[in-house]
């Protein structure tokens, strides 16, 4: 990644007179959302606005700074009202998830409460290598008095606000105590925001005080600066490594994860799997990256997995990482690659993730590498039986979410994998699908058929209840004209319903389908395993002898998501759901599909697990259902294994 100032704005040009000399005076708030108005990346040569807007909840911290300055500047940066903090930086990450981090948005608070709500959703976003700049209010810096509203004390350390609850969350963090200290913060913070390698969370904490303070800057810090977003190329000596193994690789699976999409190597990956017939599973953030039915596309890798994908995972004696940070869930908590002579190559922009798993690393971006491999592997392609196997195995699975789409009467009440089955039957390459958490994911990572690259779109990297109706939003803010759905369970509903008001003010045809089905369907069916008999995990009345009854709490989220503003449709049968779902895509308002589904005790039929995911069972225990859930939890992490 680099920079370059635009010398069509003020940059300095042959036979110009220099601009260091000139000034502008504003106010520290004014002259970064001046700042931020004119930043740009620029990667293939294609240059977009990197901050496309700026989320706001206003406060004392940030009214009379931030506030007065995006009033200033209306004309240069689009203002999005929030209703959450939290689900701000949501819709923040969504954008910039559509956008292949190329554009981003900003978030600006208060202090105090405003300001540590940030902290999950900031999380999330470095976490998933997502940028997101994050302006939060802060305590005076010239403590005229001392506390103020909302200002923690800590007694050995005069320096410490709220604030610095978001420096482990944040790939940068910088509080600007003085106005001349903005430019090279302001600068750091684009570098880290456009750098593939380093982007996540950016904080700058901007104390009350300094926002409203003015300064004479100099007028080249409001020139046009294009942030070139750079395409790293792999070195020599490990990219014949690479070849070599390839080349020596009898039993080959290369595992695609959310960075084929950053780099936008989607056609490269496709090309090289149709060049070498190499097998290509996927991570949640990396499904999508060959359309389902390519013939290498073997679905999704791990605890979350297709069978056909794991079972090659198992046998394969090579392991080719491209763009993935191998979490659990994708690895089985290390019990999935079971062959003992298995290798792996990672194929990563950042050396960090690139030597996991004791790997041979490739440190380069995915497009520009995956052309060089396909290129230097020319002529070499896996054996003709080892691609029947997996065609065929590819064909039953098939069957499997055929199946499990298509079960039961049109006029039952419909289990989640009919909801999916439903919608699929639906979608075209244009609709985007959106989900974070539950038991939705996993049910998404094995049966949905992804038709475009960036139609599936599962946070799983911090899997945060709340994410997807912000990030909905977020997302229909970067592709506007695209069918997007934002689907989620009543115990995520109940998190973070609050930004409908928000699609409802913008005018954002969102499609918000609600699953009821009465609690945390996913937890209990883990806490169930795991011997804690599904303890707390149901919305059911409660007892005056703190027992908890069978019947349900009278909850009604469809009325609740149309007193937000929302067009709502009741379904009650699958019939009925497949009328609504194609009612709300044709919608040009935001709309909510609300559908009661079979409770997590009815059998779904969604394949279940087909890889272990290492979840600690009490290692003793008086309750029969714990001492089984141990048992069972010591033969599989038997099997766990540490590569070397």
């Amino acid at each position: 990644m680099s920079s370059r100032t635009s010398s069509r704005t003020g940059g300095r040009g042959r036979g110009r007179p220099s601009t260091a000399a000139r000034t502008r005076r504003r106010t520290v708030a004014q002259a970064l959302i001046a700042f931020l108005a004119r930043q740009y990346t620029e990667r293939d040569g294609h240059r977009r606005r990197l901050i496309g807007a700026t989320w706001g909840i206003f406060g004392h911290g940030n009214v009379a700074g931030v506030g007065q300055a995006l009033v200033e500047c209306s004309e240069d940066m689009r203002y999005l009202q929030g209703r959450n903090e939290q689900s701000m930086v949501h819709a923040a990450v969504g954008y910039a998830r559509q956008s292949n981090r190329l554009s981003a948005q900003a978030v600006t608070t208060s202090i105090g409460p405003g300001a540590t709500n940030l902290v999950t959703g900031a999380a999330l976003a470095t976490v998933n290598r997502l940028p997101v700049l994050l302006l939060p209010g802060d305590a005076f810096a010239t403590r005229p008095a001392d506390p103020v509203l909302q200002q923690l004390e800590v007694a050995s350390a005069g320096d410490v606000s709220v604030n610095d609850t978001l420096r482990p969350v944040s790939a940068y963090f910088d509080r600007i105590t003085r106005p001349e200290a903005l430019v090279p913060a302001a600068l750091a913070a684009m570098r880290v925001l456009t750098d593939p390698a380093a982007t996540g969370a950016v904080t700058l904490a901007l104390p009350q005080d300094v926002q409203a303070e003015a300064y004479d800057w100099p007028e080249e810090f409001f020139a046009e600066r294009v942030w070139r977003v750079r395409r790293q190329p792999p070195d020599p000596d490990e990219l014949a490594d690479a070849v070599r193994l390839v080349r020596e690789a009898r039993r080959p699976l290369l595992v695609a994860g959310g960075g084929v999409r950053h780099s936008a190597a989607e056609e490269e990956l496709a090309a090289f799997a149709d060049a070498t017939g190499i097998p290509v599973a996927s991570t949640q953030a990396g499904k999508g990256s060959l359309h389902h039915d390519h013939p290498c596309d073997v679905g999704g890798i791990g605890h979350t997995g297709t069978a056909t994908a794991d079972e090659l995972a198992a046998a394969a004696d090579l392991v080719i990482g491209v763009g993935t940070r191998w979490t659990d869930f994708s690895t089985a908590s290390a019990t999935l690659f079971q062959n003992p002579d298995v290798r792996f190559l990672n194929l990563n922009v950042t050396g960090f993730d690139a030597h996991k798993l004791a790997a041979h690393p490739l440190v380069a971006d995915a497009r520009t590498a995956l052309r060089r491999l396909a290129a230097d592997l020319a002529g070499h392609r896996v054996e003709p039986a080892y691609v029947t196997g997996y065609s065929g195995a590819k064909k039953r699975w098939e069957r499997r979410v055929e199946a499990a789409f298509t079960a039961g009467e049109d006029t039952g009440r419909p289990t989640q994998a009919q909801v999916l089955g439903a919608l699929d039957a639906l979608v075209t390459g244009e609709d985007i699908v959106i989900n974070a958490a539950g038991s939705l994911p996993g049910d998404l990572h094995k049966l949905w058929r992804a038709r475009s690259h960036d139609q599936y779109h599962v946070e799983y990297g911090y899997s945060c209840m709340g994410y997807e109706i912000p990030a909905a939003i977020g997302v229909q803010l970067a592709a506007p004209g695209r069918p997007v759905w934002a689907l989620v369970g009543d115990g995520t509903y109940l998190m973070s319903p609050t930004e409908l008001v928000t699609a409802v003010q913008e005018g954002l045809p969102v499609k918000v389908v609600i699953l009821q089905n009465h609690g945390y369907a996913s937890i209990g069916g883990l806490s169930e395993t795991v011997g804690a008999e599904r303890f707390g995990t149901a919305y059911r009345f409660r007892a005056a002898d703190a027992t908890y009854t069978g019947s349900p709490l009278p909850l009604d989220l469809a009325a609740n998501a149309a007193s937000l503003g929302m067009r709502l449709i009741r379904a009650g049968t699958i019939g009925d759901l497949r009328e609504a779902l194609a009612e709300a895509r044709a919608a040009d308002a935001p709309t909510c599909v609300y559908v009661e589904t079979e409770t997590a005790d009815t059998v779904s039929g969604v394949p279940p697990a087909q890889a272990w995911w290492d979840v600690p069972v009490a290692e003793t225990a008086t309750r029969i259902a714990a001492v089984e859930a141990r048992e069972e939890y010591d033969r599989h992490a038997a099997t766990r294994r540490r590569h070397l």
